[in-house]
């Protein structure tokens, strides 16, 4: 039995201080504790990690059947995997299929794709994205939008997680070129703190690409019980868009190719990009005296061309 399959799982805490069970990821520990086991079980193992659906459906007979054992040492390698049983191992392994078949997959690329599957995937649905964005986006919200951030005092971002955390940080280096005093929080503790601070006449913005995010609503609700307003760049009728005065929202279905990063990325971008420059021109001179001065002292600490990306 390995180590990590000998410790028994403990609860955690959740969001209401209520203990929150976790259930282990047994394929992982399948994969793990490969090499530890005896050849007979690792057929068994081969047999689970090549069709995970039919190992959960499967009879104890039929398992054994399949990887060419006799049924004690199915059980044998459900117990050296660290669960008390086959019928143990089965309910971990049913919970595995929670993410789906599709991450799970393990089939070659299509044919004629063997060489660089990935290209059409990314370069297409990138594409895809931005046609989306144009096609989806209220251009009168990205209006109220501009406004807010010009009229605003100071502005701060949410994003929580990978991309939107990255978005966050993105917006604030959109936005500060322009004069605009901003910072972006992702953090969710740092987020209710400074949602607390902020007053009548500053302002959100708060992105998630579920709109589900909760620590990033309840921040947003904080902020809105304290007179600050609220732009929600999401995902249409999500409960954070719901949660804002102004939704920036668009919906890019993902292809289903697990190892690519999401298409959803570009889509975001490109309404960040629109939110900057539709505030710098509501800010119009003040906008352009700033963006000169940060060319002006970029330029002459290096070399380069006039239309060289600002400051990038």
């Amino acid at each position: 039995m390995t180590e990590a399959a000998s410790h028994p799982i403990a609860d955690e805490e959740g969001t209401g201080g209520e203990p929150v069970r976790r259930i282990p990821d047994i394929i992982s520990l399948v994969k793990d504790s490969y090499g530890e086991l005896r050849p007979a079980e690792r057929r068994v193992a081969d047999v689970v990690l090549e069709n995970v659906k039919y190992a959960v459906d499967a009879s104890n007979a039929a398992l054994a059947q399949r990887a060419g054992v006799s049924e004690p040492t199915v059980t044998r390698f459900c117990r050296a995997i660290g669960c008390e049983g086959v019928r143990d191992f089965k309910l971990k392994l049913a919970q595995s299929l929670v993410v789906g078949a599709l991450y799970l997959d393990t089939s070659p690329a299509r044919e004629g794709d063997a060489a660089m599957p990935f290209w059409n995937a990314v370069f297409g649905e990138a594409r895809r994205a931005l046609q989306e964005t144009e096609r989806q986006l209220d251009p009168g919200e990205l209006e109220k939008a501009a406004e807010l951030i010009a009229r605003a005092r100071q502005v701060t971002v949410f994003g929580l997680g990978g991309s939107s955390s990255a978005l966050a940080q993105e917006t604030q280096y959109r936005l500060f070129r322009y004069g605009i005093s901003i910072s972006a929080q992702c953090d969710p503790y740092l987020m209710r703190m400074t949602a607390s601070t902020l007053k009548p006449g500053d302002l959100v913005v708060a992105i998630s690409a579920t709109g589900r995010t909760r620590e990033v609503i309840e921040a947003v609700e904080l902020a809105k019980h304290y007179r600050a307003n609220a732009i929600a760049v999401t995902a249409p009728d999500t409960e954070l868009a719901r949660a804002c005065d102004v939704r920036l929202t668009v919906a890019v279905p993902e292809y289903p190719d697990t190892l690519k990063p999401t298409a959803s990325r570009f889509a975001f971008l490109a309404m960040i990009d629109l939110l900057a420059v539709a505030s710098a021109y509501k800010l119009d001179g003040p906008a352009r005296e700033t963006v000169r001065r940060i060319k002006y002292n970029a330029q002459i600490h290096r070399t380069g061309k006039e239309m060289e990306p600002l400051g990038d």
